[in-house]
């Protein structure tokens, strides 16, 4: 997950840098439906750039992740990751039933936080990784064993 929102911090960096430079951002698509999306209305929100937006969401994943892992940073990173996926869905929707544009860049890093954003959910359910302290340190395959074993409830063990 590290990995993944730091190529979205490096991806929403550089749709951040095209948008105040100016640049039309390269497109393998026929007539750069991606400089057309980047000067589009809907790439501000309430005035801001929807890139620097996602820059911003990008470094507090990013931030959230390299924190001392507990419950309050899985639930900080999944806090952060839905509402920018939610987001991001509606920025998706829009191009595609709005403006008949696909923007490579915004769909590449729509799928990085769809991909952060379910891998945040199962981290946050999972909860803690606890085979290193169960069993008093036994493997899983140990501890499965031993539990294999173990008497049935009920009955006297000698």
């Amino acid at each position: 997950m590290i990995v993944l929102a730091a190529i979205g911090v490096c991806l929403a960096g550089y749709l951040t840098y095209v948008h105040y430079s100016g640049v039309t951002p390269p497109c393998s698509i026929k007539g750069n439906p991606c400089s057309q999306v980047q000067k589009s209305q809907y790439s501000l929100f309430i005035g801001i750039p929807v890139a620097l937006i996602g820059l911003l969401g990008y470094i507090a994943i990013l931030g959230s992740l390299l924190a001392p892992e507990s419950e309050n940073s899985r639930l900080a990173t999944m806090a952060l990751a839905l509402p920018g996926w939610g987001f991001s869905m509606y920025l998706t929707y829009r191009e595609v039933f709005t403006l008949h544009k696909i923007c490579e860049w915004c769909v590449s890093s729509a799928a990085l936080l769809t991909v952060i954003t379910a891998l945040s959910i199962w981290r946050f359910l999972r909860g803690a990784d606890t085979t290193a302290t169960a069993g008093g340190g036994a493997s899983p395959s140990q501890q499965t064993a031993a539990q294999d074993s173990a008497a049935p409830l009920g009955s006297i063990s000698s």
